[in-house]
This record gives structure tokens, C-alpha cells and sequence, in this order.
């Protein structure tokens, strides 16, 4: 990794609040509590900080984080992927290039602060498409032997790269869906995460079949539409699809979009559940609080899968604005903390 251990502790030090959770330069991670394994969902839980693989592997450990439900642009990136960043006629700041992520089904992409961003101009459409089919035509030639150098990287500095995100969906073609399921296999992945409308995952299910590797479908809590999983019932019509169609729940979007708690849902399809996501909402679309100021029930479904045993991890997913005066870090050792408490 490519930092010292001087750079190391002098970063866990000005980060993190003295909670405990501070792992020295020799030790590794490990973030199961009471039996149930805690992730997070990166980079999206650290934005505003570098997320080169290397600098992400560092928090990690820093936070004592064992497991990580990772995205796969910064992979991608340390494979040697063409850069996907903001050029001249770029997309505007935190788009995402087609195939590597996405808006939730059914919702116009968020801006910065709440709203819909503006509409690309022509010249930056032509941007991101270009940057996509560069992006596209590197996939289909890329060795995987670069994905499993990164995973021995992680493995040997004690973090699983338990799932990976893909933007997944079937207007990719079917040579580069290929591959989303061959980097999976290579990083030795349990699951895929993705984001399709509820209308292509009998396709994807199919392909996942094939592959042997469980889909994770994510939910938000747009509850216009079928297609954007927030209702049960689209969780449960993709799961008869096929036996490798699952569920990775974000308890506050469900919260906040059904008004009660996922809790009996978790329990009902658990053998189908990839991952969860951890944040804290308010019901009725509320925003995203401080763990314990919403109403989602994290501490009492991280206790349901400690009393029941369930293996699937629950990847914390920093999404509340960070106090001022605080730090990302900070923010989400506390969050860890929450879990360990919760656990005890």
C-alpha cells in the first residue's frame, strides 16, 4: 500500500474520534460483531476523499472494516481502465458513464444538494458516449489477471471484496455482461450488486444462472413505479425469475419509502439476500438523518440477524450530510461504533 506507517497512524489519529476502533499499522481488520458481518458499500461512503483502490484499502483498515461491498470503477481504475473522468464536453460532476452505475430505475438522476441535474449538451453526450465505448472496448480485452492482483492486495491486507456493483442491464451486449460476471469470479465474490428496471432481471437472472453468481438487485424508495425496486412485490416477481435473482435491501429507503419497518421482509427471503444497506431515514420519503435520529430500525435488524445467524454482511452506506466541524472518517467510525454497540 502506498503510504508508511508513520503517514498511517498520523491520518487514524486526526480522522477518527479515540472510540476504539483505531487498527494499528500490523493489525488486520475485522469488523464482525456478535456474529454478524459489518461492510461498507465504497467508494460511495467516502466521497470528498481520494478513492484510488489503494487509498480505499486504506480506510478500510483504518476503520477496521474486513468486508466490502465495492463499486467497480476504482477496480476498473487499478486495472488499467481509460479514465472515465470530467474532460473538455465532460458529463457534468458525479455523472456516471453508461454501463459503470446509474440513477435508480424510474427517478431522474439526483444533483448535488437535491434536484435533477440540467441536461447534457449534445457536445457532452457525444463525451460520455465515446468514453463508454473506449471503456466498453477495454473490457472485452482486459486480462483478469489484473482483477486478482487486486484481490490478493486485499486479501493479504485482510479485506474481502465480498461483492461488487456493476451498472448491469441488458442494453449492454452480452460479451461485456460476460465480463461484469468473469471481474466477480476473479475478485472471488460471493455477489453482484446492481441497479436494472425490474423488466430485464428475467434475462439477467438467466445470465447469473449461468455464471453461478446471486444478483443483488438494489432498492431505493421511488414507489411510482414497479421497475425501480422500493415495493416488495418487485423483489419478489425478479426472485421467481430465477434462483439467482436476490435482494440487496437499503433499510432507510425502504423505510422511507413503504413506511414500515424491512424487518419481516429480511426474514421471509433471507436465503435471497446478498447484502443490506445501512442508513437512517425518516418515513415519508424523509431525509437521511445521523444514525439513531430516523426512523429505521438498525439497531433492531442488525439484533434479527445476530438472534437468526444470518451470514449475508450489513455494508454501512454514508449518505447524511457530514456535520461541520467533523470529517467522513469521523463520521463513519461512528457509524461502526453504532453497529458494534448495537451487537454487543
Amino acid at each position: 500500500m502506498n503510504f508508511t506507517r508513520r503517514q498511517f497512524n498520523q491520518l487514524a489519529l486526526t480522522a477518527l474520534p479515540a472510540s476504539g476502533l483505531m487498527t494499528s499499522s500490523f493489525a488486520k481488520p475485522n469488523s464482525k460483531f456478535g456474529g454478524v458481518q459489518i461492510g461498507i458499500i465504497a467508494p460511495y461512503s467516502f466521497r470528498g476523499l481520494p478513492s484510488s483502490a489503494d487509498d480505499l484499502l486504506k480506510y478500510l483498515v483504518q476503520l477496521g472494516i474486513n468486508v466490502v461491498e465495492m463499486q467497480a470503477e476504482p477496480l476498473e481504475a487499478a486495472a488499467g481502465a481509460p479514465s472515465q473522468g470530467r474532460g473538455p464536453g465532460g458529463p457534468p460532476p458525479g455523472a456516471r458513464p453508461p454501463g459503470a452505475g446509474g440513477p435508480p430505475a424510474g427517478a431522474p438522476p439526483a444533483a448535488p444538494g437535491g434536484g435533477s441535474r440540467p441536461p447534457m449538451s449534445p457536445e457532452q453526450q457525444a463525451a460520455m458516449r465515446q468514453r463508454a465505448e473506449d471503456l466498453r472496448q477495454w473490457r472485452l480485452s482486459v486480462s483478469m489477471d489484473k482483477y486478482k492482483e487486486i484481490r490478493k492486495k486485499y486479501d493479504d491486507a485482510g479485506v474481502t471484496i465480498h461483492i461488487v456493483k456493476f451498472g448491469l442491464n441488458t442494453s449492454m451486449p452480452a460479451e461485456e455482461i460476460d465480463y461484469c460476471f468473469n471481474v466477480a469470479k476473479a475478485l472471488g465474490c460471493k455477489a453482484m450488486t446492481c441497479e436494472p428496471p425490474l423488466s430485464q432481471t428475467k434475462q439477467l437472472g438467466e445470465i447469473a444462472a449461468k455464471h453461478q453468481i446471486m444478483l443483488g438487485y438494489h432498492g431505493h424508495s421511488n414507489m411510482t413505479s414497479e421497475e425501480a425496486f422500493a415495493k416488495p412485490s418487485s423483489w419478489e416477481t425478479a426472485m421467481a425469475h430465477s434462483k439467482f435473482n436476490g435482494c440487496n435491501i437499503d433499510i432507510g429507503h425502504f423505510t422511507a419509502g413503504n413506511g414500515f419497518s424491512p424487518a419481516e421482509f429480511i426474514k421471509k427471503y433471507h436465503n435471497r439476500i446478498t447484502n443490506l444497506h445501512l442508513k437512517d431515514r425518516k418515513i415519508n420519503q424523509g431525509p437521511n438523518l445521523p444514525w439513531g435520529q430516523g426512523d429505521t430500525q438498525i439497531k433492531q435488524i442488525l439484533q434479527l440477524m445476530r438472534k437468526e445467524k444470518y451470514k449475508f454482511p450489513a455494508c454501512i452506506e454514508l449518505e447524511y450530510p457530514v456535520p461541520e466541524g467533523s470529517t467522513v472518517l469521523a463520521e463513519l467510525a461512528k457509524c461502526v461504533e453504532y453497529c458494534k454497540e448495537a451487537l454487543a
